[in-house]
């Protein structure tokens, strides 16, 4: 299995596409903006969707499902949230097919034009406040806290496979809560949960903060979220999580009577986070030798690899393993031994190594004389000798160390790259140049930040929490600013 694809120096964009072929993770479908997940890549997500699914109901919220199509009308009941979603939105007219009578193949069937155009599901805001009206008279029947594990389809005109594409994979939360002050302390919550994923799970350092105007869902009041660092200097929106107020309430006319018997709106949130989290896993990790994943989301996080000439030492070395193997399965890790004799030992080191597998361990006969067998972490590629009586603590360390010391890098990358700006050529200089995060002051209008986005091709990522107050100056109309905001461009 030849890696042959581009290295990060040569060709970032490149390099990229060929880690997510080469590693059998997706391809490009024969929709246009649509994406294949193959076995392997799948097998990524149902890790996150797992580990995230148990979060969720550690936090007390429940999985239901809901309709994939939206009256068209339901989307004009919230301005703001009509006009973000306007130019995505894929449109459904008709619900029939017939033989064209000129011999021109099939044809829409003119007469089966729908009554009422439908919206196929962007997200699900408006379909689900209009169920909750049926679910909701009082205090009693809230909060409602549900998830929903979905497809959505928002069409892009230019993808990228996993990070921007017309249909993709996500969860989307959607709570109903009694005052606003639940409200807000469930979307803090729950951007909790994501930025712990993203940490422990995916072992990616992150920034926690709220958006400006101008980069808010369209619908919220306010919009929190994890931002994190990709090895090219570009930052990646990795989980938002949304309090929209009463906006969707009002819309469709959602009350509770409250405990003092008064009919008031209900409080809202929605949050949620896509199949966007592999193409950050592999812009995090990988290397110019192919995918590099995180031990905790791994599919396969030990391989065996046998090393043999004959029938005789192939048995031989598997009488031996088995027992190695139970031992590394009641402790949870999962393990693959590749005894396949149709490919040679070196081409399955080749195939693991592009597909990021954490700990590839590989015995022959020799070892099998010496008690010991050669362990290869994937993240340095470091090669040692471990005796086969303690190989199962010793693994498990490894990748325990593997998934902390891959952590460790990022925050280290991120607090590299991170860089200040007092003015409008240090600002361009720093993103031209250097890339990364730039904390730069800002004078809090959405027209200076949409020229600020159209000079430089740079957004506000977020303004953490707990930012620090500081006097200072906006970069590019040297107005009064109280703290700085950090920019960067982004994916």
């Amino acid at each position: 299995m030849a890696k042959d694809f581009s290295t990060r120096a040569e060709n970032y964009s490149q390099w990229y596409n060929d880690v997510v072929k080469k590693a059998d993770l997706a391809e490009n479908s024969a929709v246009r903006g649509c994406m294949v997940i193959k076995p392997y890549g799948y097998a990524i997500w149902e890790k996150m969707h797992d580990a995230l699914d148990k979060m969720f109901k550690e936090t007390g919220h429940t999985n239901a499902y809901f309709p994939l199509f939206i009256p068209k009308s339901f989307f004009s009941r919230e301005a703001h949230h009509v006009e973000g979603f306007a130019k995505e939105c894929a449109v459904i007219t008709h619900y029939r097919l017939k033989n064209d009578p000129n011999g021109g193949g099939v044809v829409v069937d003119p007469e089966a034009k729908l009554e009422e155009e439908l919206i196929v599901r962007p997200t699900s805001e408006t379909i689900i406040w209009d169920t909750y009206k049926n679910w909701i008279q009082s205090y009693r029947d809230l909060p409602i806290l549900c998830n929903q594990w979905a497809n959505v389809v928002r069409w892009e005109m230019r993808t990228r496979l996993f990070l921007r594409t017309a249909e993709f994979l996500w969860q989307e939360g959607h709570t109903a809560h009694a005052t606003r002050e639940e409200a807000i302390e469930e979307t803090r919550k729950m951007l909790n949960v994501y930025a712990d994923f993203a940490e422990k799970h995916m072992a990616m350092s992150v920034v926690r903060g709220v958006k400006s105007p101008n980069e808010r869902f369209a619908g919220a009041d306010d919009t929190y979220c994890i931002e994190a660092l990709m090895q090219d200097g570009k930052a990646l929106q990795a989980g938002t999580s949304h309090f929209l107020g009463q906006n969707f309430a009002k819309a469709f006319d959602v009350k509770f009577l409250n405990k003092e018997n008064q009919l008031e709106y209900v409080w809202a949130t929605s949050w949620g986070v896509s199949t966007r989290l592999i193409g950050a896993l592999i812009m995090t990790h990988s290397d110019d030798n192919g995918l590099v994943l995180p031990p905790a989301l791994a599919p396969i996080q030990v391989v065996i690899i046998p090393i043999y000439k004959s029938e005789e030492q192939l048995n031989q070395i598997t009488e031996k393993v088995q027992p190695l193997i139970q031992k590394l399965k009641d402790k949870g890790i999962s393990v693959k031994y590749d005894d396949d004799d149709s490919k040679r030992s070196g081409w399955k080191f080749n195939e693991y190594e592009v597909k990021g597998v954490p700990v590839r361990i590989a015995i022959g006969p020799r070892d099998l004389e010496n008690n010991h067998a050669e362990v290869c972490r994937r993240d340095t590629l470091e090669k040692t000798n471990i005796s086969l009586d303690t190989l199962d603590v010793e693994v498990e360390k490894l990748l325990a160390e593997i998934q902390q010391s891959l952590f460790d890098r990022t925050v280290k990358f991120r607090e590299d790259n991170t860089r200040k700006a007092d003015t409008w050529d240090e600002f361009v200089d720093i993103l031209d140049n250097q890339a990364g995060f730039v904390y730069a002051h800002w004078d809090g209008t959405p027209e200076t930040e949409e020229l600020i986005k159209e000079k430089a091709k740079a957004t506000i990522r977020c303004i953490p929490f707990n930012n620090p107050l500081e006097e200072g100056k906006c970069i590019l109309t040297g107005k009064p600013s109280k703290q700085r905001v950090l920019f960067a461009r982004a994916y």
